[in-house]
């Protein structure tokens, strides 16, 4: 099912936005519950992982059901298509395209047959051996089929769901378990059938996936634990590295199906999961006042007030004027109801300086020295624009602290990092990046810092954007976006 006319939306400005991860994934197994609506409050609650995109998939037990558009969550779903979808298993999916175009068809969940029914299909991450899985495709399904999603342009998640469908084994978890050894790359999955819902994780866990159960006896399964929070889930435990899940009415069941070896993305932690998650053991609010705190050791500097980048870069800024004895305050003010439009400014419009998202407290800022806080930077073009406000506002000093490392590598497992050449801290120092951003001082935080922040173990954890130490190796094609060099810094 598809409703409006599917038009793609777009940010304001779409070289001025922060690093986008993948998508948000659903799954619950519930016959004493309205599933679709259960999935579309997860949906709401992982809406941060994914704007393009929302689609819910359900299952009576002898037909599958999709209702899939272009959009937010709440732009997508409305009381009647959720009441359509009826059934006592579900697959929901918020997406941010990182591999296939940006289009309805490539929205999820994707649908496609098996020897023995449906296969409705949500993912979060990257793949990075699609060309070895469409040789598996057309080994499997037939060269027709690998021309066919090649001149399309199928999404890594489509090639998943036709393989799942190949022919050789009736039983899909069967089919499963001989599959994802030959997947490679970050892939957090949520899948069913006509009556079983499957999660699978890969070995590295990049990305987060967990387990949770419903007082009526249901199970659901989430990226974040916030998604079981708002559907009255208790948390039970994450889906391991390398695990696959299958849950029916016989309970939950676990197969190993590669060795886990740990590298979860560290920044989860310092910018795409929501504060109120917890990841491996570790609040996440608690892991982002920590880098604050530690980016204040690091990086001191006499100042008034200590203010954040509006919403990312507040439990860093807490922590920074906490450790430092400065004044906390806002100094900007955002539009909560700013976020996706189909509207674009025009150049004029943008020599205007149109603020829609962000703009100075001036009272708050006017004659002091400022401390402010954010998460990383990308291209640099959000804190430039930040910095020439506050000044314009009457800032006397503005001071940048960044609560990540300098990103000098772009993502290959489901984050949308800008090519090396756009990346601002790429062959750049630290003291020419703070010229370009026209600040008066610039201190980013150690790796060190960081990842203690994090209470994980550093083999533990992928901090490939910052190092350029890839736990999964990159894919073929992309291999000419990593020939630049960095610079120290």
């Amino acid at each position: 099912m598809r409703r409006g006319d599917g038009r793609l939306t777009h940010e304001l400005d779409p070289q001025d936005q922060g690093p986008q991860d993948a998508c948000g994934v659903f799954g619950i197994w519930a016959p004493q519950e309205e599933v679709a609506k259960l999935t579309y409050f997860g949906l709401y609650a992982l809406q941060h992982r994914g704007q393009e995109s929302a689609g819910i998939a359900t299952s009576t037990g002898d037909k599958i059901l999709v209702f899939k558009d272009m959009g937010l969550v709440s732009q997508v779903f409305d009381e009647g298509a959720l009441e359509a979808l009826q059934g006592h298993i579900a697959v929901g999916h918020a997406r941010y395209s990182t591999t296939g175009a940006s289009t309805w068809a490539n929205a999820q969940p994707t649908l496609g047959p098996t020897a023995s029914g449906t296969v409705a299909l949500g993912h979060n991450g990257n793949l990075t051996n699609t060309h070895r899985l469409l040789e598996l495709v057309e080994e499997r399904l037939g060269a027709d089929r690998r021309a066919d999603m090649q001149a399309r342009g199928a999404s890594d998640t489509m090639i998943v769901t036709a393989l799942l469908g190949a022919e050789g084994h009736g039983d899909l978890a069967a089919t499963a378990i001989e599959l994802l050894p030959h997947i490679e790359g970050a892939f957090s999955l949520v899948f069913m059938d006509e009556t079983t819902l499957y999660a699978a994780r890969d070995p590295q866990g990049v990305r987060p996936l967990v387990l949770g159960e419903l007082e009526s006896g249901g199970w659901v399964v989430a990226s974040e634990t916030p998604a079981l929070d708002i559907v009255g889930a208790r948390v039970v435990r994450e889906i391991e590295p390398g695990e696959f899940v299958t849950i029916d009415g016989d309970g939950v069941y676990s197969q190993r199906f590669a060795q886990a070896d740990p590298k979860g993305c560290v920044f989860e932690f310092v910018y795409l999961a929501r504060p109120d998650t917890t990841i491996s053991g570790r609040s996440v609010h608690a892991a982002r006042l920590e880098m604050g705190r530690a980016l204040a050791r690091e990086h001191p500097v006499e100042a008034d007030l200590v203010m954040p980048t509006p919403e990312s870069g507040t439990p860093a800024a807490v922590g920074y004027a906490q450790e430092s004895g400065i004044p906390f305050g806002q100094g900007l003010t955002k539009n909560a109801y700013v976020g996706r439009t189909f509207i674009q400014p025009s150049q004029t419009l943008r020599q205007r300086g149109i603020r829609l998202k962000l703009n100075p407290l001036r009272e708050q800022i006017e004659g002091k020295r400022l401390v402010v806080v954010d998460d990383s930077i990308v291209r640099g073009n959000t804190q430039r624009a930040i910095v020439q406000m506050l000044r314009d506002a009457g800032a006397a000093e503005v001071h940048v602290r960044i609560s990540s490392p300098p990103v000098q590598w772009p993502c290959f497992y489901g984050i949308d990092f800008a090519t090396r050449e756009e990346l601002a801290a790429v062959g750049h120092t630290v003291d020419e990046i703070r010229d370009q951003l026209g600040a008066d001082s610039l201190g980013y935080i150690s790796a060190d810092g960081m990842i203690a922040a994090t209470e994980q173990a550093q083999e533990r954890l992928c901090t490939a954007c910052f190092t350029g130490e890839y736990p999964i190796t990159p894919p073929v094609n992309a291999r000419h976006l990593l020939a630049i060099q960095p610079v120290e810094v």
